[in-house]
Parts: C-alpha cells; sequence; structure tokens
C-alpha cells in the first residue's frame, strides 16, 4: 500500500496580474499532519481551492496520490475528503439527514450510508447530536459536523482550511482534538493556518507560505533550529513530580551540548542546546535514562514565532 501524497508542481494562479500563488512546489508524503502557515491573503486557501478543483490554476499541476486533480477530478478525489472555508448547514437539518445529502451526492452505495455516516459522527464525537436539529448546535458543534462530511469517504487525504477560524477557545480545543484524532487513522492532513499555537499544538510538519510562494517546508523542529534567531534550540520538559535544582544544575545541564537548563517552575525546565534534531533526540534519552519522571516535552511557541516573523518580514 503506498503511502498517501498530496504535490504541488510549479503551481501558479493569477487574478488579472495579480498573483495569488506564484510557482509553488511542494510535495507531502506519508501519514501526518501538516501545517500550511501564513499571514491572510498568503496563498493558502488558493492553493487548497486548486488541490480540490474548486479553481482552476493558471499554471502547473495538483496531484493527490500521484493523480492529477484537474483531468481526473473523480479519480483524484476519491481518496481525498475537504472542508474549505466554512459551509453552513440547513438549521432545519438533523446531521444524519445533512450528511445523508452529502453522502448520496458523493456516490456512496445506498446500503452502506447510516453505517459511514454514524461511524463519520462518531469520528468527531458527536454521536449523540445525530438525530437533533443542526439549528440548535453551537458553532464548534456545527464545525465538527463539517469535518465528519469530509471523512464520508474515509480518506487517506484530509484538507482542512483553517478550521477552527471563528470559533470560540471551547469550541476551537474540541476541533483541534478532532483533529489529533484523525491522525490516528493512517491519514495525511494537510491544514492551513494562521494560528501559531495551533500548528505548534497539531502538527508534525510545517509548510509557510506569504505573497503565494513557498518560504519552507521542514520538521517543526528543523524549522525552528534552521531558522529562529535564538529560540530554536530550545524545549520546554515537564515532569510527574517536583524536580530540584541539584537534578537541573548537577545532571541535565552537565549534558553534552547543552548551553543551560532553568527550572521554569517547579515540574518544567528549559533547556538551550547546541545542535539540531538528531541532538535534542540524543537530549531526551538521556533525561529518560535518568529517570527523574519526565511526562511531556515541547519546543516553546516563542520559537514558532519567531522562525515565522523572520520568514514572513523578508517578503514584505
Amino acid at each position: 500500500m503506498n503511502s498517501p501524497s498530496i504535490e504541488a508542481v510549479n503551481l501558479s494562479k493569477r487574478y488579472g496580474s495579480f498573483p495569488a500563488l506564484s510557482n509553488l512546489n511542494l510535495k507531502i508524503e506519508g501519514s501526518k499532519c501538516v501545517g500550511f502557515l501564513g499571514p491572510n491573503g498568503a496563498g493558502k486557501t488558493t492553493t487548497l481551492k486548486i488541490f480540490t478543483d474548486m479553481i482552476r490554476a493558471s499554471e502547473g499541476r495538483a496531484l493527490i496520490n500521484g493523480i492529477e486533480v484537474h483531468p481526473n477530478k473523480k479519480k483524484a478525489l476519491e481518496s481525498a475528503g475537504a472542508l474549505i472555508e466554512s459551509p453552513e448547514i440547513y438549521p432545519s437539518l438533523t446531521p444524519r439527514e445533512a450528511l445523508s445529502m452529502v453522502a448520496e451526492l458523493r456516490g456512496l452505495p445506498k446500503g452502506e450510508r447510516r453505517k459511514t455516516i454514524e461511524d463519520a459522527v462518531a469520528e468527531v464525537k458527536m454521536e449523540e447530536w445525530l438525530d437533533k436539529k443542526v439549528g440548535k448546535f453551537s458553532k464548534g458543534m456545527k464545525q465538527r459536523i463539517n469535518i465528519a462530511a469530509a471523512l464520508l469517504s474515509d480518506p487517506e487525504v484530509v484538507l482542512l482550511d483553517e478550521p477552527t477560524t471563528g470559533l470560540d477557545p471551547r469550541g476551537m480545543a474540541e476541533v483541534r482534538d478532532i483533529v489529533k484524532s484523525l491522525k490516528k487513522r493512517n491519514r495525511l492532513i494537510f491544514m492551513s493556518s494562521h494560528l501559531l499555537n495551533e500548528v505548534q499544538d497539531i502538527c508534525d510538519e510545517v509548510a509557510m507560505i506569504d505573497h503565494g510562494k513557498l518560504l519552507v517546508y521542514d520538521t517543526l523542529s528543523n524549522v525552528t533550529t534552521r531558522f529562529s534567531k535564538d529560540s530554536g534550540n530550545v524545549i520546554e520538559i515537564e515532569f510527574l513530580r517536583d524536580i530540584d535544582y541539584q537534578s537541573v544544575n548537577k545532571n541535565i545541564a552537565s549534558l553534552a551540548n547543552v548551553n543551560s537548563a532553568e527550572r521554569i517552575d517547579s515540574r518544567r525546565v528549559r533547556i538551550k542546546f547546541s545542535g539540531g534534531a538528531p541532538i535534542q533526540e540524543r537530549l531526551l534519552s538521556d533525561i529518560v535514562t535518568m529517570k527523574i519522571g519526565m511526562i511531556s516535552f515541547h519546543s516553546p511557541t516563542s520559537a514558532l514565532e519567531d522562525t515565522y516573523l523572520n520568514l514572513i518580514k523578508d517578503t514584505l
């Protein structure tokens, strides 16, 4: 079985003399979540609309699982699900009724629709609302049903266009948890966003775009290491129990390539180190070996923010 993939080859879109997208070359393969990051108007939605054949590229090709979308729309999109912008659902319908319409439009066999709809709704944790009127739903609940619509064909590739836009904090958290859960099903998720903390929280890799041009595509850790001024080689570690100064100063700070280790509070430590992802991997392995209760780690959001601002300002 081949890994899911999407690919843009010299992809461009012009509106008159305005270049919404300029020679985008991007190939993503494998089961993971990739954040498509950039400011408003950068070309993110344009790219996703070309991948779903909602608009036609001026030049270049968009491929899903190796199949070019525009000349082979049905075949290319049969293994993909998409949520572009925020479609509305008729308030008088239930999720079952609304999704039945979508399933019929997509040509799902009639005998399979009931189970397919129930499975998709279960995946977004809305089973108890399946037969209630959508008009009574919050924005976050409606968005979860929209995501369920994108999952009806059990897609290998999922394209999401800023899925948390316009939601309150609770709705944003609910949708982010859903997107995280999608990663467990051997899918490639390509998610546009302009929210740094969202990409940091959900995604494995990041592609940054501005003024229609790709700036970088790599893992989060590699991007922040390569492009941030001084925050890229930083990780924050959380421990199950309180960690004392001796453990920090004597054990962690003395590890090779560690420049500094400081307690943020009683259970969190910030480490600055020299080197990239391989060094980080070794450091984390060494700390686990110490058996001092490490339970999680992450790069501080400031590292991604620093990287983002450094790259974006160069295109202004």
